[in-house]
């Protein structure tokens, strides 16, 4: 059966990837360069997702959770960079595909990271 947290992951992810990528066009829009307007999106991109993740996926206010969100976030950008590499060094050149192809695995590793690493609940060990 499919966890629920996982399809709220998935819905929020869309939500998500709709306001980074907003962000960036708009900086876009006013002339700022690419690089900046990616690192700017990205910033703002991680604090919206920590909310809307932390709220809406797992139920969590605790800002303080904020910093292991973004060595999740700073995992995921390693796999992402190291996988394209592979891909290309396999001799798969169409970096569109390649993001596309990667897209539902780092996904679940981004899931499992958040729901095991940053939002785990707090259980009482037993004697």
């Amino acid at each position: 059966m499919i966890n629920r947290e996982l399809i709220k992951f998935l819905f929020v992810g869309i939500l998500n990837t709709i306001f980074g990528y907003s962000l960036f066009a708009f900086f876009l829009f006013f002339n700022m360069h690419y690089s900046l307007a990616v690192l700017c999106s990205t910033i703002l991109g991680v604090l919206f997702n920590f909310k809307t993740i932390g709220k809406l996926v797992f139920g969590s206010h605790d800002n303080s959770l904020v910093f292991r969100f973004v060595v999740v976030y700073i995992i995921i950008y390693g796999l992402n960079i190291s996988f394209l590499w592979l891909f290309k060094y396999l001799g798969f050149e169409n970096m569109y595909i390649n993001g596309v192809v990667l897209l539902a695995p780092l996904a679940v590793v981004s899931f499992v990271l958040n729901k095991k690493f940053v939002f785990r609940t707090k259980t009482v060990w037993k004697k």
